[in-house]
C-alpha cells in the first residue's frame, strides 16, 4: 500500500508541473492561460508567439512523463501502469492550477518513450503527416494515438493495449472542445 501511494504521489506531482505556464511567466512575463486557447501546453505557447518556448515546453512536458515511468520501471515495476496513468492525470488536473491543466499529448509522448522508441516514432510520424495535411493539431494527436493503439494491439496483442486504450479515451476527453469545433468548422488551424 505504501508503494502504491508513493508511486501515485511522485507520478502525479511530476505530471502536475505546468512548464508552459512557468516558462512564459519567467521569460515573457505573461500568463499563457490568458492567451490563445488558454491552454498551458506547447501548442498554445507556440500560437501565442514563442516557438522556442513552445518547443522547450514540449520537451519538458514529455520529459516529465518519461522520467516518472522510468523511475517506476526501475524501482517499482509492478506499478508501471499506475505511474503511466498518474503522470498524465497530473498534467491534465494540476494541483498548482486548481486541478486544471493541459491536454496531455506531450506527457503521453514521454510515456511512449519509456516503453520503447518504436511507439513514439509511430506517433510522431503519424502526427506530422496528419497535422501537415489537415493543419489541425488536435486531429493529429487523436488519430495518432489510435494508430499507436492499433500497432501495439497488432504486434503485441493485449500486452499494454489497455493503457493505450485508456490514453485514447483520455485524449478524446481532453480534446472534446476541439472535436466540437472540428465538427462545426471553427477549430483553429496551425500555421506551419
Amino acid at each position: 500500500m505504501e508503494q502504491i501511494l508513493l508511486v501515485t504521489a511522485y507520478s502525479y506531482f511530476l505530471g502536475s508541473i505546468p512548464f508552459g505556464l512557468v516558462l512564459t511567466k519567467l521569460f515573457t512575463k505573461t500568463d499563457i492561460r490568458k492567451k490563445g486557447s488558454g491552454n498551458i501546453g506547447a501548442t498554445n505557447v507556440i500560437r501565442s508567439g514563442s516557438k522556442i518556448l513552445g518547443v522547450i515546453t514540449l520537451i519538458l512536458d514529455s520529459f516529465k512523463g518519461y522520467l516518472s515511468v522510468i523511475i517506476t520501471i526501475n524501482i517499482f515495476p509492478e506499478y508501471f501502469y499506475l505511474s503511466c496513468l498518474m503522470v498524465f492525470l497530473g498534467h491534465v488536473f494540476s494541483i498548482w492550477l486548481k486541478f486544471k491543466g493541459g491536454k496531455g499529448v506531450a506527457t503521453y509522448l514521454g510515456v511512449l518513450f519509456a516503453f520503447d522508441f518504436i511507439l513514439p516514432a509511430i506517433f510522431i510520424i503519424s502526427w506530422l503527416v496528419i497535422t501537415l495535411i489537415s493543419r489541425y493539431v488536435s486531429l493529429g494527436s487523436i488519430i495518432s494515438s489510435l494508430i499507436v493503439l492499433l500497432y501495439n494491439f497488432l504486434v503485441y496483442g493485449f500486452n499494454n493495449s489497455l493503457i493505450f486504450f485508456a490514453y485514447v479515451i483520455l485524449l478524446i476527453i481532453t480534446h472534446r472542445s476541439n472535436l466540437s469545433k472540428l465538427l462545426t468548422g471553427s477549430e483553429n488551424k496551425i500555421n506551419l
